[in-house]
């Protein structure tokens, strides 16, 4: 597996040279954050992009991520111009070597949690979605805002939104709109070598009576069925997919990368606190509800080579920072992936 570490590019407190300083990294994980979505990404900026990562002694191994406009998951008349900006900038990713694209296909928003502050026992600090919090909420008022959210929307843009997907767009719906989409992008996809890996839906289940899909095996199968290419991939994120107890996660990890779609990995542990809640903890087995070496084993077991990324660690040692995305508990994840990696390498091989 090839190790990376998400960096937001100028603004992130993070610089490139420190990245670099964690045993075992290789890659970068990043995107272009200054082009409105919906527009196509000049390939001069991604040149620049690539260059100082490489610069660094790195290597800018996933773009994560390239938005899907509303329109496009709203299927309206003008998703199409949207589409074809959308095709240009994987055209542009292909021209500069780009292996992978991570992205969604969320409704309105990205993930989203009830507090980026939560003080764990240890007095650590981290992100956790509490259901019973988000169920007093009501988006229509205006008055919300919630983390994940797209803070370039005014609040009444963001309410006109969500009714219009309340009005015109329910679950299958929305496949029928993704389905047009993957149609459109994976033949460009093929042609200029870049695979695509959608992301999960984080939380996986409906938030606000909005529709999410991309929740569980069953609908991971279906989606890549809706175009039959190695280029149309998943992103598999144990924090997402293992917020629901239902979901097997390594199962899945072994049944996908057998069939060749797994072409990214979010590699983070939760702890389940409620059928619909959970807290992020540290990447170590004990500290959440998800078997870190059961996904690394699973991993193995795929032969697994493309990349992989800590996902969302907590705040530790008095960092400030972009929640979830510190340097010091996502290089200790880092450490202890790799470890697990390693001893799961030599357990395999024969004794001499």
């Amino acid at each position: 597996m090839e190790m990376t570490f998400r960096w937001f590019g100028k603004d992130d407190p993070i610089p490139l040279e420190y990245i670099r300083q964690i045993p075992g990294m290789k890659g970068i994980v990043s995107a272009i954050y200054d082009v409105p979505v919906g527009e196509a990404w000049p390939l001069e900026k991604i040149l620049d992009l690539k260059n100082k990562v490489e610069t660094a002694g790195l290597k800018l191994s996933v773009i994560e991520s390239v938005p899907v406009h509303e329109d496009i998951k709203l299927g309206k008349p003008t998703r199409d111009k949207y589409i074809e900006n959308y095709q240009k900038t994987i055209r542009n990713l292909g021209k500069a070597g780009i292996p992978v694209v991570c992205y969604n296909f969320m409704p309105v928003f990205d993930w989203t949690r009830s507090q980026l502050d939560y003080q764990l026992p240890d007095g650590s600090t981290a992100l956790i979605f509490e259901d019973e919090v988000i169920q007093k909420m009501d988006p229509i008022s205006g008055e919300l805002s919630l983390p994940g959210w797209d803070t370039s929307y005014s609040k009444d843009e963001m309410k006109d939104l969500i009714n219009e997907y309340k009005n015109n767009v329910n679950e299958e719906k929305l496949w029928e709109n993704l389905e047009y989409f993957i149609k459109a992008i994976i033949p460009v996809a093929e042609e200029v070598n870049v695979k695509m890996a959608i992301h999960p839906d984080d939380p996986p289940w409906s938030i606000f009576g909005l529709p999410r899909i991309i929740t569980n095996k069953e609908n991971l199968e279906r989606f890549i069925s809706l175009y039959d290419s190695p280029y149309n991939g998943l992103t598999m994120c144990s924090g997402s997919l293992g917020a629901d107890p239902n979901n097997d996660f390594p199962e899945m990890l072994r049944y996908f990368g057998k069939k060749g779609r797994v072409h990214f990995v979010h590699a983070r542990n939760i702890k389940h606190i409620g059928s619909k809640s959970f807290q992020e903890s540290s990447h170590l087995s004990s500290e959440g509800s998800l078997d870190m070496y059961e996904i690394i084993r699973a991993l193995h077991d795929i032969n697994y080579t493309g990349p992989i990324r800590p996902d969302h660690g907590r705040m530790i040692w008095g960092e400030q920072g972009r929640p979830g995305y510190g340097l010091y508990d996502r290089a200790l994840g880092v450490a202890y992936l790799n470890g697990l990696w390693e001893a799961e390498e030599k357990n395999r091989k024969p004794i001499k």
